[in-house]
């Protein structure tokens, strides 16, 4: 599966001020929701929540990939938002966070998750990519480095 599959520009938002996983989690819940008319914002982030009760999905570097199963969920869906300032996500490496991708999954969906899952994992352990992410001012731009992003050899 593309990137390009799962996300569009209009999923991406920057300059966003929030102090805290919570909020982050709700701003991009309302991300998640854009185009789902069987979904609403609460369930999303609801889902998003109890996930990160299983243990934070701050994988380092400043990165956050939160994640949920969604009941009425058609197929998987990616948001991107970079906050203007790090907050606490209790990530591996203890790093605040600025950088979030985050993904609904359909309840059934398994094997194509975790392989987005990984492709994420891996894009965002590049770290000329994640200066780039920092350093972009609009979603179309970020969106073209997302999406075309491809794994150095």
């Amino acid at each position: 599966m593309q990137l390009s599959e799962i996300i569009d520009a209009g999923r991406i938002k920057t300059n966003i001020d929030v102090s805290s996983k919570k909020r982050a989690l709700e701003e991009i819940s309302q991300l998640l929701v854009r185009d789902q008319e069987r979904l609403d914002a609460t369930e999303i982030f609801n889902s998003l929540i109890s996930r990160e009760r299983l243990g934070s999905t701050g994988v380092g570097y400043g990165v956050a990939i939160p994640h949920g199963r969604i009941e009425n969920c058609e197929k998987i869906t990616g948001a991107f938002i970079r906050l203007n300032h790090g907050v606490d996500f209790d990530a591996i490496d203890n790093q605040p966070v600025d950088i979030l991708f985050a993904l609904i999954v359909p309840e059934q969906c398994t094997d194509e998750h975790l392989q987005v899952l990984a492709h994420l994992a891996a894009m965002f352990n590049d770290e000329a990519l994640r200066n780039r992410l920092r350093q972009l001012k609009d979603a179309e731009s970020i969106y073209q480095l997302l999406t075309q992003w491809q794994k150095p050899d």
